[in-house]
Parts: structure tokens; C-alpha cells; sequence
């Protein structure tokens, strides 16, 4: 290969690259329009998920969100997690949501807690991609931006309101989703075995 194609592949390579770049800034990434948390509400099972750095829900993961008098909307949520390495036990988690732009209520910020001791307690952006209301849901976070603007870490989750899964048709639309929030190929599926609660393994 001459000097001269050796630099046109690196050109073509440089600005592949910064095209991909400038498409992950998390701030581009558009969420669900005109989101309704009245049709939100309700029990959603996770079926995929992309764990963030650090300790995570990893199975039968579920979520219940209610919308309060004044509007705002809050969630319990189960799942499976192993602490200390050894010990597997149902985490119990609450949350409230609060809208800092009312014109994008589908980009919502989440504190959260542990309803034990041993479970973590913080704030995460709480993004609604895309949903149906009825059948799927695609929620993000993004807890470390690099400094291009993509995510340094970052989580999601697809959520189905049947714990059994989706129709094919629906699955192509999420993963066309998760190629825009530039985590395909990430995800792992969610085991919904009803397993919680559970004691010692």
C-alpha cells in the first residue's frame, strides 16, 4: 500500500471515528415525546439490561410506578443481588422522580434508596427512550460523561409489561433504540424466574 492510500485510510478512519463520537453525545439522544406517566404506570418486568459500573440488580428485576396526587411519580422495585461475593438476596428499592424541564418530561431525574442497610442510596438521570405504554419500555442513565460528551458509564433497561417476553416485531424497534443510545450489542437478557424473595444460597 503506497503513502498516499496509507493516509486516505487514516483520514476515512479519523473522521469514522469522530462521526461515531459526535452520535453518542448523550445530550443528543431524543426520548420518548409528549411522555405520559399516567399510562407509564403501572408493573413492568425487566427482560435486558446493561449494568453500569459497581453492584447492580442482576435478575428477576421488577418495577411498579404510581402517580401521587400531585402529579409526581414514584416506583418500588425488586430484584436479585449477590453481595459480598456469596450472600443472594432480594433487594427491595424505592424511588421518586422529579422533571427539570417540564417541556421534556421524558427526561426525568430518580433518587433512590435501599429499603435495607447493605443497598445503596443516590440520584440518576432516569431516561424514558421509547415506550408503548402497553407492551415495552426502554429506560437510560448516563452517571460519568467523558469528555467528548459520550457516556463513560451508563446503564439501561428493557422492560416488557409480560415477564415472558416480546414479539419479534417490537424487539427489532428496541434494538434500533439501543444502536441510537450506543449500547448494542451490550445488553444481556434478565432472568424472570419469581425468585424473590429469597434467603441464602
Amino acid at each position: 500500500m503506497n503513502f498516499h492510500m496509507l493516509a486516505l485510510v487514516v483520514v476515512l478512519l479519523v473522521g469514522l471515528e469522530q462521526s461515531w463520537a459526535a452520535s453518542c453525545v448523550v445530550d443528543s439522544f431524543t426520548v420518548k415525546e409528549d411522555f405520559d406517566p399516567k399510562r407509564y404506570a403501572g408493573k413492568w418486568y425487566a427482560l435486558q439490561k446493561k449494568d453500569p459500573e459497581g453492584l447492580f440488580l442482576q435478575d428477576n428485576i421488577s418495577a411498579e410506578y404510581t402517580i401521587g396526587d400531585d402529579g409526581s411519580m414514584v416506583a418500588s422495585s425488586k430484584g436479585r443481588v449477590t453481595l459480598f461475593g456469596f450472600w443472594v438476596v432480594c433487594a427491595d428499592m424505592a424511588a421518586q422522580y422529579t422533571v427539570p424541564d417540564s417541556a421534556n418530561p421524558g427526561k426525568m431525574f430518580m433518587n433512590y434508596q435501599g429499603l435495607a442497610s447493605y443497598l445503596s442510596s443516590g440520584g440518576d438521570n432516569y431516561w424514558v427512550i421509547d415506550t408503548d405504554y402497553e407492551n415495552y419500555a426502554i429506560t437510560y442513565a448516563c452517571r460519568t460523561l467523558k469528555d467528548d460528551g459520550s457516556c463513560e458509564d451508563g446503564y439501561s433497561l428493557i422492560f416488557s409489561r409480560n415477564p415472558r417476553g416480546l414479539p419479534p416485531t417490537i424487539q427489532r424497534s428496541i434494538r434500533a433504540k439501543q444502536e441510537e443510545i450506543c449500547m448494542a450489542g451490550q445488553f444481556e437478557p434478565v432472568l424472570q424466574s419469581g425468585k424473590c424473595p429469597i434467603t441464602f444460597y
